[in-house]
């Protein structure tokens, strides 16, 4: 039985460190695309930025996942 909530409360601090750590990932990306954005001044540039937008916006609402997979289609725009 001890054994069991040794092995459960490690598989819980695991998920709960992973899950910051994702928190942490969409504001970097967002600021990657504002840095290379911010010189261009073309449609994929423009469209980079919108997502960046939405990328910040998702990771304000807690929507982690969302905001990241946001945040790599605005690289993708700028095909990085």
């Amino acid at each position: 039985m001890g054994r069991l909530v040794v092995v459960a409360m490690a598989g819980f601090s695991v998920l709960l460190v992973g899950g910051a750590a994702d928190a942490f990932q969409c504001p970097k990306l967002v600021a990657q695309i504002n840095a290379v954005a911010s010189n261009r001044l073309d449609a994929a540039a423009y469209e980079a930025r919108v997502k960046a937008a939405e990328a910040e916006r998702l990771h304000k609402d807690g929507k982690h996942a969302e905001s990241e997979k946001a945040a790599k289609e605005g690289l993708a725009k700028l095909g990085m």
